[in-house]
Protein backbone atom coordinates (compact mmCIF):
# COMPACT_ATOMS: atom_id res chain seq x y z
CA UNK A 1 0.00 0.00 0.00
CA UNK A 2 0.89 4.00 -0.40
CA UNK A 3 1.31 6.13 2.69
CA UNK A 4 -0.45 9.42 1.27
CA UNK A 5 -3.97 9.24 -0.05
CA UNK A 6 -6.31 11.57 -1.53
CA UNK A 7 -9.29 9.90 0.24
CA UNK A 8 -9.50 7.71 3.15
CA UNK A 9 -12.63 5.55 3.60
CA UNK A 10 -13.10 3.68 7.15
CA UNK A 11 -15.75 0.71 6.06
CA UNK A 12 -16.78 -1.50 3.95
CA UNK A 13 -20.26 -1.44 3.59
CA UNK A 14 -22.87 0.08 1.03
CA UNK A 15 -21.80 3.21 2.18
CA UNK A 16 -18.30 3.20 1.96
CA UNK A 17 -18.07 0.94 -0.96
CA UNK A 18 -20.95 2.80 -3.16
CA UNK A 19 -18.86 6.02 -2.32
CA UNK A 20 -15.42 5.13 -3.41
CA UNK A 21 -17.01 3.91 -6.87
CA UNK A 22 -17.96 7.60 -7.47
CA UNK A 23 -14.44 9.02 -7.51
CA UNK A 24 -13.31 9.43 -10.65
CA UNK A 25 -10.01 6.62 -11.71
CA UNK A 26 -7.39 9.11 -10.72
CA UNK A 27 -8.04 9.68 -7.38
CA UNK A 28 -6.16 7.48 -5.00
CA UNK A 29 -8.45 6.11 -2.19
CA UNK A 30 -7.58 3.58 0.88
CA UNK A 31 -10.47 1.60 2.16
CA UNK A 32 -10.49 0.39 5.46
CA UNK A 33 -12.25 -3.07 6.71
CA UNK A 34 -12.05 -3.76 10.38
CA UNK A 35 -12.63 -7.44 10.08
CA UNK A 36 -12.51 -9.63 6.62
CA UNK A 37 -14.36 -7.00 3.99
CA UNK A 38 -17.93 -8.43 3.70
CA UNK A 39 -18.15 -8.31 7.76
CA UNK A 40 -20.60 -5.58 8.01
CA UNK A 41 -24.08 -4.07 9.22
CA UNK A 42 -25.08 -4.06 5.51
CA UNK A 43 -24.12 -7.61 4.52
CA UNK A 44 -26.56 -9.12 7.08
CA UNK A 45 -29.47 -6.69 6.17
CA UNK A 46 -32.07 -8.78 5.24
CA UNK A 47 -35.17 -6.62 4.18
CA UNK A 48 -34.54 -4.74 1.23
CA UNK A 49 -34.28 -0.67 -0.29
CA UNK A 50 -37.55 1.23 0.04
CA UNK A 51 -37.38 3.30 -3.44
CA UNK A 52 -39.91 4.14 -5.68
CA UNK A 53 -38.96 2.96 -8.99
CA UNK A 54 -42.94 3.38 -10.52
CA UNK A 55 -45.46 5.84 -9.83
CA UNK A 56 -48.43 3.78 -11.05
CA UNK A 57 -49.46 3.22 -7.06
CA UNK A 58 -47.37 5.10 -5.63
CA UNK A 59 -45.22 8.40 -5.42
CA UNK A 60 -42.45 10.51 -3.59
CA UNK A 61 -44.92 12.21 -1.66
CA UNK A 62 -46.41 9.17 0.27
CA UNK A 63 -42.89 7.67 0.76
CA UNK A 64 -41.95 10.87 2.53
CA UNK A 65 -44.77 10.82 4.49
CA UNK A 66 -44.63 6.83 5.39
CA UNK A 67 -41.00 8.29 6.65
CA UNK A 68 -42.11 11.16 8.11
CA UNK A 69 -44.83 9.27 10.14
CA UNK A 70 -42.19 6.48 11.49
CA UNK A 71 -39.82 9.29 12.22
CA UNK A 72 -42.44 11.17 14.62
CA UNK A 73 -41.80 13.80 12.33
CA UNK A 74 -38.62 14.43 14.32
CA UNK A 75 -36.61 14.00 10.59
CA UNK A 76 -35.33 17.10 8.64
CA UNK A 77 -37.57 17.08 5.89
CA UNK A 78 -34.90 18.38 3.23
CA UNK A 79 -33.06 15.47 3.92
CA UNK A 80 -35.86 12.97 3.48
CA UNK A 81 -37.07 14.67 0.05
CA UNK A 82 -33.67 13.98 -1.04
CA UNK A 83 -33.60 10.72 0.11
CA UNK A 84 -36.40 9.79 -1.24
CA UNK A 85 -36.27 11.82 -4.73
CA UNK A 86 -32.59 10.83 -5.38
CA UNK A 87 -32.97 7.15 -4.31
CA UNK A 88 -34.37 5.56 -7.05
CA UNK A 89 -31.78 6.64 -9.39
CA UNK A 90 -28.75 5.01 -7.32
CA UNK A 91 -31.22 2.31 -7.13
CA UNK A 92 -31.33 1.81 -11.27
CA UNK A 93 -27.64 2.39 -10.94
CA UNK A 94 -26.55 -0.50 -8.82
CA UNK A 95 -28.71 -3.00 -10.92
CA UNK A 96 -26.64 -2.01 -14.01
CA UNK A 97 -23.88 -2.50 -12.07
CA UNK A 98 -24.85 -6.43 -11.43
CA UNK A 99 -26.68 -6.24 -8.09
CA UNK A 100 -29.86 -8.81 -8.78
CA UNK A 101 -33.04 -8.00 -6.99
CA UNK A 102 -36.12 -10.45 -7.45
CA UNK A 103 -38.36 -10.39 -10.03
CA UNK A 104 -42.13 -11.27 -10.38
CA UNK A 105 -43.09 -13.89 -13.83
CA UNK A 106 -43.23 -11.08 -16.25
CA UNK A 107 -39.77 -9.76 -15.75
CA UNK A 108 -40.76 -6.78 -13.01
CA UNK A 109 -39.11 -6.38 -9.76
CA UNK A 110 -40.70 -7.63 -7.27
CA UNK A 111 -42.07 -5.16 -4.40
CA UNK A 112 -42.61 -6.30 -1.09
CA UNK A 113 -44.20 -4.51 1.95
CA UNK A 114 -42.65 -3.67 5.34
CA UNK A 115 -43.91 -2.19 9.00
CA UNK A 116 -44.63 1.44 8.09
CA UNK A 117 -44.90 1.31 4.59
CA UNK A 118 -48.29 2.27 2.95
CA UNK A 119 -47.44 0.61 -0.39
CA UNK A 120 -45.27 -2.46 -1.57
CA UNK A 121 -42.08 -0.71 -2.53
CA UNK A 122 -39.18 -2.08 -1.43
CA UNK A 123 -37.16 -4.37 -3.72
CA UNK A 124 -35.01 -7.10 -2.46
CA UNK A 125 -32.93 -10.24 -3.52
CA UNK A 126 -34.39 -13.23 -1.16
CA UNK A 127 -33.74 -12.19 2.56
CA UNK A 128 -30.35 -11.01 1.96
CA UNK A 129 -30.52 -7.98 0.17
CA UNK A 130 -27.72 -6.48 2.27
CA UNK A 131 -25.57 -9.48 1.27
CA UNK A 132 -26.11 -9.06 -2.69
CA UNK A 133 -25.39 -5.49 -2.48
CA UNK A 134 -21.93 -5.77 -0.70
CA UNK A 135 -20.97 -8.38 -2.76
CA UNK A 136 -21.47 -6.86 -6.00
CA UNK A 137 -19.92 -3.57 -5.13
CA UNK A 138 -17.07 -5.16 -3.68
CA UNK A 139 -16.55 -7.15 -6.91
CA UNK A 140 -16.40 -3.50 -8.83
CA UNK A 141 -14.18 -2.00 -6.08
CA UNK A 142 -11.70 -4.81 -6.50
CA UNK A 143 -11.47 -4.02 -10.23
CA UNK A 144 -10.37 -0.28 -9.26
CA UNK A 145 -6.49 0.27 -10.03
CA UNK A 146 -7.16 3.69 -7.79
CA UNK A 147 -8.48 1.62 -4.49
CA UNK A 148 -6.36 0.09 -2.16
CA UNK A 149 -8.54 -2.20 -0.30
CA UNK A 150 -7.14 -3.34 3.48
CA UNK A 151 -8.97 -5.68 5.30
CA UNK A 152 -8.43 -7.32 9.15
CA UNK A 153 -7.10 -3.74 9.87
CA UNK A 154 -8.18 -1.56 13.05
CA UNK A 155 -7.76 2.18 13.15
CA UNK A 156 -6.89 2.78 16.53
CA UNK A 157 -7.16 6.39 16.29
CA UNK A 158 -6.80 9.45 13.92
CA UNK A 159 -5.72 13.01 13.80
CA UNK A 160 -7.10 15.79 12.30
CA UNK A 161 -3.66 17.38 10.65
CA UNK A 162 -3.50 20.57 8.41
CA UNK A 163 -4.82 19.28 5.15
CA UNK A 164 -6.14 16.06 6.00
CA UNK A 165 -5.89 12.79 8.25
CA UNK A 166 -3.44 10.82 9.46
CA UNK A 167 -4.94 7.45 10.95
CA UNK A 168 -3.01 4.81 12.71
CA UNK A 169 -3.60 1.53 11.74
CA UNK A 170 -2.93 -2.24 13.34
CA UNK A 171 -3.13 -5.07 10.99
CA UNK A 172 -1.57 -8.92 11.99
CA UNK A 173 0.40 -7.40 15.10
CA UNK A 174 2.22 -4.27 12.89
CA UNK A 175 1.47 -0.97 13.82
CA UNK A 176 1.92 1.74 10.89
CA UNK A 177 0.05 4.79 9.46
CA UNK A 178 -1.84 6.16 6.63
CA UNK A 179 -2.58 9.74 5.63
CA UNK A 180 -5.32 11.41 3.76
CA UNK A 181 -6.24 14.65 2.41
CA UNK A 182 -9.98 13.81 2.97
CA UNK A 183 -11.58 11.09 5.23
CA UNK A 184 -15.10 9.52 5.01
CA UNK A 185 -16.26 7.45 8.20
CA UNK A 186 -18.50 4.90 7.28
CA UNK A 187 -17.93 2.89 10.16
CA UNK A 188 -21.84 1.74 10.65
CA UNK A 189 -23.14 1.38 13.97
CA UNK A 190 -23.12 0.96 17.70
CA UNK A 191 -24.96 -2.31 18.36
CA UNK A 192 -21.92 -3.49 20.59
CA UNK A 193 -22.76 -1.09 22.98
CA UNK A 194 -25.62 -3.19 24.05
CA UNK A 195 -25.22 -6.94 25.70
CA UNK A 196 -27.66 -7.99 22.81
CA UNK A 197 -27.86 -6.56 18.95
CA UNK A 198 -28.48 -7.97 15.79
CA UNK A 199 -25.39 -6.01 14.49
CA UNK A 200 -21.83 -7.61 13.69
CA UNK A 201 -18.80 -7.70 16.06
CA UNK A 202 -17.29 -4.56 14.37
CA UNK A 203 -20.27 -2.46 15.44
CA UNK A 204 -18.53 -0.73 18.34
CA UNK A 205 -19.01 2.72 17.36
CA UNK A 206 -15.29 3.89 16.36
CA UNK A 207 -16.08 5.92 13.70
CA UNK A 208 -18.52 8.14 16.40
CA UNK A 209 -15.81 8.27 18.70
CA UNK A 210 -12.64 9.21 16.13
CA UNK A 211 -15.27 12.47 14.94
CA UNK A 212 -15.99 13.18 18.60
CA UNK A 213 -12.33 12.81 19.96
CA UNK A 214 -11.87 15.27 17.21
CA UNK A 215 -14.28 17.52 18.10
CA UNK A 216 -16.72 16.92 15.19
CA UNK A 217 -20.54 17.76 16.29
CA UNK A 218 -22.60 14.54 17.70
CA UNK A 219 -26.07 14.72 16.87
CA UNK A 220 -29.82 12.42 18.57
CA UNK A 221 -27.21 9.20 20.03
CA UNK A 222 -29.75 8.24 22.10
CA UNK A 223 -31.92 7.74 18.90
CA UNK A 224 -31.43 3.84 19.31
CA UNK A 225 -33.52 1.29 17.34
CA UNK A 226 -34.68 -1.65 19.35
CA UNK A 227 -35.98 -4.51 16.31
CA UNK A 228 -39.13 -6.11 18.18
CA UNK A 229 -38.03 -9.42 15.96
CA UNK A 230 -35.02 -10.67 16.96
CA UNK A 231 -34.61 -14.70 17.09
CA UNK A 232 -35.12 -15.06 21.09
CA UNK A 233 -32.07 -16.95 22.37
CA UNK A 234 -30.68 -17.02 25.66
CA UNK A 235 -26.94 -17.78 24.17
CA UNK A 236 -24.76 -15.53 22.11
CA UNK A 237 -24.60 -11.25 21.83
CA UNK A 238 -25.04 -11.40 18.07
CA UNK A 239 -29.35 -12.04 17.95
CA UNK A 240 -30.21 -13.14 14.65
CA UNK A 241 -32.50 -11.02 12.97
CA UNK A 242 -36.17 -12.37 11.31
CA UNK A 243 -36.82 -9.70 9.07
CA UNK A 244 -39.68 -7.16 9.08
CA UNK A 245 -40.79 -8.50 5.70
CA UNK A 246 -41.60 -11.69 7.16
CA UNK A 247 -44.19 -9.40 9.17
CA UNK A 248 -45.12 -8.03 5.83
CA UNK A 249 -45.70 -11.17 4.04
CA UNK A 250 -48.75 -11.71 6.81
CA UNK A 251 -47.21 -13.61 9.81
CA UNK A 252 -48.94 -13.15 13.05
CA UNK A 253 -47.22 -11.57 16.70
CA UNK A 254 -48.38 -14.14 19.38
CA UNK A 255 -48.15 -13.56 23.33
CA UNK A 256 -47.14 -16.73 25.64
CA UNK A 257 -50.52 -17.25 24.97
CA UNK A 258 -50.10 -17.74 21.67
CA UNK A 259 -53.01 -14.96 21.18
CA UNK A 260 -52.46 -11.72 18.92
CA UNK A 261 -52.32 -8.81 20.77
CA UNK A 262 -50.94 -5.88 18.60
CA UNK A 263 -55.01 -4.93 18.06
CA UNK A 264 -54.24 -3.67 21.69
CA UNK A 265 -51.74 -1.20 20.99
CA UNK A 266 -51.80 0.11 17.64
CA UNK A 267 -54.57 0.11 14.67
CA UNK A 268 -51.76 -1.00 12.37
CA UNK A 269 -51.14 -4.05 14.10
CA UNK A 270 -48.11 -6.20 13.26
CA UNK A 271 -47.09 -3.74 10.46
CA UNK A 272 -47.13 -0.59 12.76
CA UNK A 273 -43.33 1.18 13.12
CA UNK A 274 -40.75 -0.61 14.78
CA UNK A 275 -40.57 1.20 17.78
CA UNK A 276 -44.48 1.17 18.14
CA UNK A 277 -44.14 -2.88 18.00
CA UNK A 278 -41.34 -3.14 19.99
CA UNK A 279 -42.73 -1.06 23.09
CA UNK A 280 -46.12 -2.80 22.19
CA UNK A 281 -44.02 -6.12 22.91
CA UNK A 282 -42.92 -4.89 26.45
CA UNK A 283 -46.48 -3.58 27.33
CA UNK A 284 -47.82 -6.42 26.71
CA UNK A 285 -44.95 -8.97 28.33
CA UNK A 286 -45.57 -6.59 31.59
CA UNK A 287 -49.38 -7.37 31.19
CA UNK A 288 -48.24 -11.35 31.12
CA UNK A 289 -45.18 -11.46 33.14
CA UNK A 290 -43.81 -13.42 30.27
CA UNK A 291 -40.99 -13.11 27.87
CA UNK A 292 -41.81 -15.65 25.35
CA UNK A 293 -43.49 -13.92 22.16
CA UNK A 294 -43.51 -15.65 18.68
CA UNK A 295 -43.95 -14.93 14.89
CA UNK A 296 -46.16 -17.37 13.15
CA UNK A 297 -45.96 -17.77 9.05
CA UNK A 298 -46.86 -21.55 8.84
CA UNK A 299 -49.77 -20.63 7.07
CA UNK A 300 -47.53 -19.26 3.78
CA UNK A 301 -46.57 -23.13 3.39
CA UNK A 302 -43.16 -24.88 3.20
CA UNK A 303 -42.34 -23.80 -0.61
CA UNK A 304 -43.11 -20.49 -0.28
CA UNK A 305 -41.31 -19.86 2.89
CA UNK A 306 -38.33 -21.84 1.42
CA UNK A 307 -37.97 -19.56 -1.80
CA UNK A 308 -38.98 -16.41 0.25
CA UNK A 309 -36.98 -16.59 3.17
CA UNK A 310 -34.43 -18.93 2.49
CA UNK A 311 -31.82 -17.39 4.94
CA UNK A 312 -34.00 -17.13 7.69
CA UNK A 313 -35.41 -20.91 7.16
CA UNK A 314 -32.34 -22.18 7.38
CA UNK A 315 -31.00 -19.83 9.96
CA UNK A 316 -34.03 -21.08 12.45
CA UNK A 317 -33.58 -24.36 11.14
CA UNK A 318 -29.87 -24.75 12.61
CA UNK A 319 -31.66 -23.42 16.15
CA UNK A 320 -33.96 -26.17 16.00
CA UNK A 321 -36.90 -24.32 14.48
CA UNK A 322 -39.23 -24.90 11.12
CA UNK A 323 -40.76 -22.14 10.06
CA UNK A 324 -43.06 -24.07 8.11
CA UNK A 325 -43.81 -26.16 10.95
CA UNK A 326 -43.01 -23.87 14.41
CA UNK A 327 -43.81 -20.43 15.91
CA UNK A 328 -40.47 -18.99 16.12
CA UNK A 329 -39.30 -17.19 19.72
CA UNK A 330 -38.88 -13.23 19.04
CA UNK A 331 -37.77 -10.47 21.22
CA UNK A 332 -36.95 -7.06 20.81
CA UNK A 333 -33.26 -6.19 20.42
CA UNK A 334 -30.87 -3.36 19.58
CA UNK A 335 -30.91 -2.94 16.24
CA UNK A 336 -30.08 0.11 14.46
CA UNK A 337 -28.96 3.93 15.33
CA UNK A 338 -30.86 6.90 13.99
CA UNK A 339 -28.30 9.26 15.62
CA UNK A 340 -24.79 9.80 15.05
CA UNK A 341 -21.98 12.31 13.30
CA UNK A 342 -23.79 15.12 12.30
CA UNK A 343 -23.45 16.01 8.75
CA UNK A 344 -24.97 18.23 5.64
CA UNK A 345 -26.84 17.07 3.22
CA UNK A 346 -23.45 16.42 1.44
CA UNK A 347 -21.76 13.78 4.45
CA UNK A 348 -20.13 17.28 5.97
CA UNK A 349 -19.18 16.86 9.45
CA UNK A 350 -18.43 20.31 11.71
CA UNK A 351 -14.43 19.31 10.90
CA UNK A 352 -13.27 20.37 7.38
CA UNK A 353 -12.61 17.39 4.96
CA UNK A 354 -14.29 15.28 7.62
CA UNK A 355 -17.24 13.48 6.17
CA UNK A 356 -19.68 10.82 7.28
CA UNK A 357 -22.11 8.37 6.12
CA UNK A 358 -24.44 5.29 6.72
CA UNK A 359 -25.69 4.50 9.96
CA UNK A 360 -22.96 6.33 11.80
CA UNK A 361 -23.59 9.58 10.45
CA UNK A 362 -26.60 11.31 11.51
CA UNK A 363 -28.54 13.12 8.28
CA UNK A 364 -31.59 13.87 9.87
CA UNK A 365 -33.53 11.45 7.49
CA UNK A 366 -35.22 8.59 10.28
CA UNK A 367 -36.04 11.03 13.36
CA UNK A 368 -37.06 9.57 16.31
CA UNK A 369 -37.32 5.84 14.40
CA UNK A 370 -35.91 4.83 11.01
CA UNK A 371 -38.75 3.46 8.58
CA UNK A 372 -37.99 -0.29 7.34
CA UNK A 373 -35.66 -0.36 4.51
CA UNK A 374 -34.95 3.09 4.34
CA UNK A 375 -31.46 2.09 5.75
CA UNK A 376 -29.54 0.68 2.65
CA UNK A 377 -31.01 3.89 0.68
CA UNK A 378 -29.52 6.11 2.89
CA UNK A 379 -26.50 4.82 2.42
CA UNK A 380 -26.19 5.04 -1.30
CA UNK A 381 -27.50 8.14 -1.57
CA UNK A 382 -25.60 10.30 1.17
CA UNK A 383 -22.36 7.95 0.34
CA UNK A 384 -22.56 8.86 -3.19
CA UNK A 385 -23.04 12.49 -2.26
CA UNK A 386 -20.31 12.54 0.14
CA UNK A 387 -17.91 11.24 -2.54
CA UNK A 388 -19.07 13.98 -5.09
CA UNK A 389 -18.75 16.64 -2.88
CA UNK A 390 -15.11 15.39 -1.72
CA UNK A 391 -14.06 14.98 -5.42
CA UNK A 392 -15.56 18.30 -6.25
CA UNK A 393 -13.41 20.01 -3.65
CA UNK A 394 -10.11 17.85 -5.14
CA UNK A 395 -10.67 18.68 -8.49
CA UNK A 396 -10.58 22.89 -7.28
CA UNK A 397 -6.98 22.93 -6.00
CA UNK A 398 -7.23 21.71 -2.66
CA UNK A 399 -3.74 21.38 -0.91
CA UNK A 400 -2.90 17.70 -0.06
CA UNK A 401 -1.85 16.47 2.93
CA UNK A 402 1.63 16.62 4.02
CA UNK A 403 3.40 13.28 5.70
CA UNK A 404 5.13 13.97 8.49
CA UNK A 405 7.35 11.08 10.33
CA UNK A 406 5.11 9.55 13.26
CA UNK A 407 5.91 6.46 15.49
CA UNK A 408 2.99 4.61 17.07
CA UNK A 409 3.87 4.09 20.53
CA UNK A 410 1.30 1.01 21.90
CA UNK A 411 2.93 0.00 25.07
CA UNK A 412 1.22 0.43 28.46
CA UNK A 413 -0.61 -1.27 31.07
CA UNK A 414 -2.71 -4.37 30.20
CA UNK A 415 -6.77 -3.80 29.73
CA UNK A 416 -8.43 -4.89 33.18
CA UNK A 417 -11.04 -7.92 32.03
CA UNK A 418 -15.07 -6.67 32.17
CA UNK A 419 -14.74 -3.23 31.02
CA UNK A 420 -16.91 -3.93 28.11
CA UNK A 421 -19.17 -6.24 29.86
CA UNK A 422 -19.83 -3.44 32.43
CA UNK A 423 -20.89 -1.02 29.81
CA UNK A 424 -23.34 -3.22 28.07
CA UNK A 425 -24.92 -4.48 31.44
CA UNK A 426 -25.52 -1.00 32.34
CA UNK A 427 -26.92 0.12 28.87
CA UNK A 428 -29.16 -2.98 28.88
CA UNK A 429 -30.35 -1.80 32.02
CA UNK A 430 -31.05 1.36 31.56
CA UNK A 431 -31.56 2.33 27.90
CA UNK A 432 -33.89 -0.97 26.49
CA UNK A 433 -36.61 -0.17 24.62
CA UNK A 434 -38.48 2.14 27.29
CA UNK A 435 -35.69 3.90 29.67
CA UNK A 436 -35.13 3.36 33.17
CA UNK A 437 -34.69 6.88 34.51
CA UNK A 438 -33.24 5.70 37.82
CA UNK A 439 -30.76 3.39 36.19
CA UNK A 440 -29.87 5.73 33.32
CA UNK A 441 -28.58 8.32 36.82
CA UNK A 442 -26.45 5.88 38.20
CA UNK A 443 -25.79 4.27 34.63
CA UNK A 444 -24.59 7.58 33.84
CA UNK A 445 -22.46 8.38 36.38
CA UNK A 446 -20.65 5.15 36.53
CA UNK A 447 -20.15 5.48 32.50
CA UNK A 448 -18.14 8.49 33.62
CA UNK A 449 -16.31 7.16 35.47
CA UNK A 450 -14.95 4.00 33.18
CA UNK A 451 -14.63 6.45 30.58
CA UNK A 452 -12.24 8.51 32.81
CA UNK A 453 -10.45 5.27 33.61
CA UNK A 454 -9.88 4.35 30.43
CA UNK A 455 -8.50 7.54 29.15
CA UNK A 456 -6.08 7.83 32.19
CA UNK A 457 -5.21 4.37 32.90
CA UNK A 458 -2.16 4.54 30.61
CA UNK A 459 -3.23 1.39 29.15
CA UNK A 460 -1.89 -0.37 25.69
CA UNK A 461 -2.64 0.80 22.84
CA UNK A 462 -4.46 -2.57 21.21
CA UNK A 463 -7.20 -3.69 19.91
CA UNK A 464 -9.11 -4.46 22.75
CA UNK A 465 -8.65 -1.31 24.65
CA UNK A 466 -9.68 0.96 21.24
CA UNK A 467 -13.17 -1.02 20.96
CA UNK A 468 -13.62 -0.85 24.57
CA UNK A 469 -12.95 3.00 24.52
CA UNK A 470 -15.71 2.98 21.60
CA UNK A 471 -17.68 1.15 23.78
CA UNK A 472 -17.78 3.07 26.80
CA UNK A 473 -17.51 7.19 24.64
CA UNK A 474 -20.51 6.08 22.69
CA UNK A 475 -22.48 4.61 25.59
CA UNK A 476 -21.33 7.79 27.63
CA UNK A 477 -22.83 10.16 25.14
CA UNK A 478 -25.80 8.53 24.59
CA UNK A 479 -26.85 8.63 28.28
CA UNK A 480 -25.41 11.83 28.99
CA UNK A 481 -28.03 13.17 26.33
CA UNK A 482 -31.04 11.61 28.05
CA UNK A 483 -29.76 12.43 31.83
CA UNK A 484 -29.63 15.80 30.92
Amino acid sequence: MKKKYDVIIAGCGVAGLYAALEFNNKTKILMLSKKEQTVSGSALAQGGVAAVLDHEDDSFDLHIEDTLIAGGYKNNVTAVETLVREGPQDVLKILEMGVEFDRDESGRLFKTLEGGHSRHRIVHHKDQSGWEMVKKLLEAVRQRDNIDLLENTMILGIESLHNGFRADLFQSGEYFSAYGSFLLLATGGIGRVYKYTTNPSTSTGDGIRFAYEMGAKIKNLSLVQFHPTAFNSPTGREQFLISEAVRGEGAYLLNNDLERFMNKYDERLELAPRDVVSRSIILESRRTGSNNFYLDIRRKGKEFLKNRFPAISAACLERGVDISEDLIPVFPCQHYLMGGIDVDLNGRTTIPRLYAAGECAHTGVHGGNRLASNSLLEALVFGRRAAQDIQRALESGYSLVEVKDYKIRPQGAPLPKGIRTQVRDIMQRAYFVMPDALAIRQGHARLEEILTRLHNGSFALTPSYCEALSIATVATIILREVDE
